[in-house]
């Protein structure tokens, strides 16, 4: 693999739009599917808050969640206040006492929350589904897009290696000895990587971009100096945290980082992953 400088101009111009579609995630249909076929009641009991979680305890729930107008972390906080005794918050503990564990529910209005969002003289279910898709769904949309910018890294790499030297999303041995700093490809295993693949994908602007930076420097700090780190990254979110993405390549320039790619540079991902393995007789 050759050595090569890298510019901000370089990345920056070649990054890209990584567009998504959250629906296709099973759980958000289900979702969907199952505010669409909610029953219209002038009134609801715990027995219809019952036959909801029974149907699919995790939907049920997310449904709940979207008629409380809570956050994930609001709810999961409301969950441990509610639920502080042993047995825990989830599936379990609604199996054991369905019965007791909606009553905890309905005494934070669910019910009622329930009755007045249904019988909204609009279409009550576009607007919950509308809730839903802003924040689960805006949620989701980060999550697949790390996902498929990871199979898309993954595809490459299937076309190099055996499968067996293709360890994803594992702690690797660092060079004091310790596992402790993750990454989401090592090679041929975590226990004496010859390369480390690091895989970001963004979007959006906020404070996981500069999270993107402290991950980088802790596997920096960790691996040896003779293991190959590669980072493959996208997004035009990037250009809007530019002084981020120069100092990321201020890394690679270093030789901190052998090399940043994009999905753009697919190519020359796969060329230099041959050169690596023929370098280090993998």
């Amino acid at each position: 693999m050759k050595r090569v400088r890298q510019t901000f101009a370089e990345i920056s111009d070649s990054l890209s739009l990584l567009e998504v579609d959250w629906m296709v995630d099973p759980v958000a249909s289900a979702v969907i599917k199952a505010l669409r076929e909610l029953p219209v009641k002038a009134a609801y009991t715990s027995e219809d808050v019952i036959e909801l979680l029974e149907q699919n305890f995790t939907v049920g729930s997310l449904v709940i969640r979207l008629f409380l107008d809570l956050s994930k972390d609001d709810y999961e906080r409301l969950l441990s206040e509610t639920f502080s005794e042993p047995g825990g918050k989830g599936k379990s503990r609604f199996k054991n006492d369905q019965v007791s564990y909606v009553n905890e529910l309905t005494k934070l209005g669910l019910l009622n929350k329930i009755t007045d969002e249904v019988n909204r003289p609009s279409s009550w279910s576009d607007r919950m589904i509308g809730l839903f898709e802003g924040g689960w769904g805006s949620a989701r949309k980060g999550q697949l897009r790390g996902r498929m910018l990871e199979d898309f890294v993954q595809e490459i790499l299937v076309e190099v290696f055996p499968a067996n030297q293709i360890v994803p999303r594992c702690q690797f041995l660092g060079a004091n000895g310790r596992s402790s700093e993750k990454a989401d490809f090592a090679i041929p295993n975590a226990t004496d990587a010859h390369i480390l693949i690091e895989v970001k994908a963004f979007n959006a602007t906020g404070s996981k971009q500069t999270d993107v930076l402290g991950d980088i420097l802790r596997i920096v700090e960790q691996k040896r100096d003779d293991t190959a780190f590669l980072l493959v990254t996208d997004g035009l979110s990037w250009r809007a945290r530019a002084s981020d993405l120069r100092k990321i390549i201020d890394l690679q320039n270093l030789g901190k980082i052998q090399r940043i790619y994009t999905k753009s540079m697919a190519a020359e991902l796969k060329a230099d992953l041959f050169s690596l393995k023929q370098n280090f007789q993998l």
